[in-house]
Parts: C-alpha cells; sequence; structure tokens
C-alpha cells in the first residue's frame, strides 16, 4: 500500500493502531522484575506526553509507502523511550518536581532512583532495536547529540558563553538530531531511495529545531499549569532562548540577566518573542519544503500538519 493510495480515515485509523502498538512496546520492554524500575517507568509513561518524535516516524514511514506498522512500533517506541529517559534525567540535573502533569520520578523516587529509572528506559532502547541492524547507528548517533548537547548547554551555562550561536549549536544536538533520526529510520524501515532518506531527515532536523524554540518560548510565557511542568526554568538557570535573544552583542559572552519576572516583561514588552516564533515558522517552511520530493498522499499532508501544529501550540 503506497502512501499516495491511503485515504485520511484510514490514515487516521492506522496511526491510532500504531501509535498503541508504540504504547505496548514501551510497557511490554520496561516490565522489570525490579519492582521500583517497573513503577517508575510506568508513572513516567503512564504520563503520556505530545509522542510526536514516534508519530514523526510513523508518518514519515507511511508517506514512503509503508504498511507493516507493527514492524515500526518498536523503533518508534525505541525513539520515544530515549526521548523520555533523558527527560527523566534533565529533572535530577533541574531539581524538577512536575513533569507531563504530574510529580516526577525525582520528586517521587529521589535522584538515585530517578538516575537509575533514566538509564534502565535507555537501555531499553537497546532491546527494542536490536533487530533492526543498521538501523541502531542513526539512534546511536542521536544519543550520542543528546549527551553532547546537553553538555555543550551545562558548559556554556557554567562559563556564561550562552549566545545565540551556542544555542543554536546546542538544540541541534540536543533536540534536533533525534527528531532526524525518528525521520530517517521511519524512511529507512519503508525502503525509501536516498534522495527521500534525505528530504526526510532534513524535515525531521529543522522541524526539531522549531520544536525546541517554540518550547523554550513557552517556558517563559506559559505557567506550569498549561505546561504541565515547571516554567521559568531555563531562565533561572542562564540558557534557553530568552538567554540567547540577550546575546545583542555578540562578543560570545552571555549577558548578566535579570531576575526572571522582569524579563519576562521585557520580553513581552518588546519583539524578541515575536522574532522568536518567526525563527521557528522559518524553520517549519524549510522542514515543509524538503518534502517537496515526496509523492502528494494523506500521509504527507499529516507530515505537513504536525509540523504546523509545532508551531501553532500552546503546551
Amino acid at each position: 500500500m503506497s502512501g499516495a493510495l491511503i485515504e485520511p480515515v484510514k490514515l487516521n485509523i492506522l496511526l491510532d493502531e500504531g501509535m498503541a502498538a508504540v504504547e505496548r512496546a514501551m510497557i511490554d520492554v520496561t516490565d522489570s522484575d525490579v519492582q521500583i524500575l517497573r513503577e517508575a517507568s510506568g508513572h513516567i509513561l503512564g504520563a503520556g506526553g505530545k509522542r510526536i518524535r514516534p508519530r514523526l516516524l510513523l508518518l514519515s514511514y507511511l508517506a514512503l509507502g509503508g504498511s507493516e506498522l507493527d514492524y515500526v512500533a518498536n523503533p518508534a517506541a525505541a525513539v520515544e523511550l530515549m526521548h523520555t529517559a533523558s527527560v527523566v534525567h534533565d529533572d535530577i540535573n533541574d531539581h524538577g518536581l512536575l513533569r507531563r502533569g504530574r510529580p516526577s520520578v525525582n520528586a517521587l523516587w529521589g535522584r538515585t532512583f530517578a538516575l537509575l529509572t533514566g538509564d534502565f528506559l535507555f537501555t531499553a532502547v537497546y532491546e527494542l532495536m536490536a533487530p533492526y541492524h543498521d538501523l541502531n547507528v542513526d539512534l546511536a548517533k542521536a544519543a550520542t547529540g543528546l549527551v553532547e548537547g546537553e553538555t555543550l548547554q551545562a558548559s556554556a551555562v557554567k562559563n556564561k558563553t550562552f549566545t545565540r550561536e551556542a544555542y543554536m549549536r546546542i538544540i541541534a544536538l540536543k533536540t534536533a538530531a533525534l527528531f532526524r533520526a525518528a525521520s530517517t529510520i521511519g524512511a529507512k524501515l519503508a525502503g525509501a531511495k536516498q534522495s527521500e532518506i534525505s528530504a526526510l531527515s532534513d524535515f525531521g532536523f529543522n522541524l526539531g529545531l522549531a520544536f525546541q524554540i517554540v518550547d523554550d518560548i513557552l517556558d517563559l510565557v506559559e505557567d506550569e499549569s498549561k505546561l504541565g511542568k515547571a516554567s521559568g526554568v531555563d531562565v533561572s538557570q542562564g540558557r534557553g532562548v530568552a538567554v540567547a535573544l540577550n546575546d545583542a552583542n555578540g562578543n560570545g559572552k552571555a549577558p548578566v540577566m535579570d531576575p526572571l519576572d522582569e524579563i519576562r516583561r521585557k520580553m513581552m514588552a518588546g519583539d524578541a518573542i515575536a522574532k522568536a516564533r518567526e525563527q521557528a515558522r522559518c524553520l517549519v517552511e524549510t522542514a515543509v519544503a524538503s518534502l517537496a520530493v515526496l509523492d502528494d498522499s494523506s500521509a504527507k499532508s499529516a507530515l505537513i500538519g504536525l509540523a504546523r501544529q509545532v508551531i501553532e501550540r500552546d503546551s
């Protein structure tokens, strides 16, 4: 069944079935005999989330003619588990007590067990990806990028060098690399041509950049009841889009930041947020343009819709 032949209603059914298979795969692979690991993993997975990364993988697969959703459920689950592991670790580093509208793993089980839970989720990725041979390379590169990005971020904050240039490099590694892996793996699983794989890789990468910029804007302007996690964390720790946008002098040194409320006031009063949103919109348009090599289909339209949702969301 080619992507061009799937009717929109059928596509929605396939996506629902595919995402249900992803959820089952994540629960099954984290069903540890060790109670704390099983319960902590179930807690964070049960909180849900946007699930944008596995959806991106499934849609990329369908847009290029794939039809065996059971075959791609495990790689899609692996991508989501890698992301989930990273946010469990983030909450340790940030002392986060709220995640996805629930108390974080860190809040309920403490730093030691949160660290081990994040490690456990990372290792579950290996189990899910074992049968997929060379595709492990794509996901391994994303994992490396994630760690490198987080390390560069911590270093830039510590050394007060969190500039616009540093920010873009950081989000390319810590966020966009995993988006790129999701869309690339989906394309490869569908047996796509190299030109199509490259197009989906570019799509995922630019979508990931836009996603993180919007995420950082929302961290600044929304409250935790809407975000499902603490807001203002990035600015309070000397990072994020607000800090990068304040690098007006371009001298490679991030400015001394005002208190959070004052930063919010200044950002809302000026055009910085509008400029950041415009940058995100441009990145999404670049992502959409890369899909020109694909035949028109309901799955391609859904990929475009997913990209639009990234810049229109408010949580």
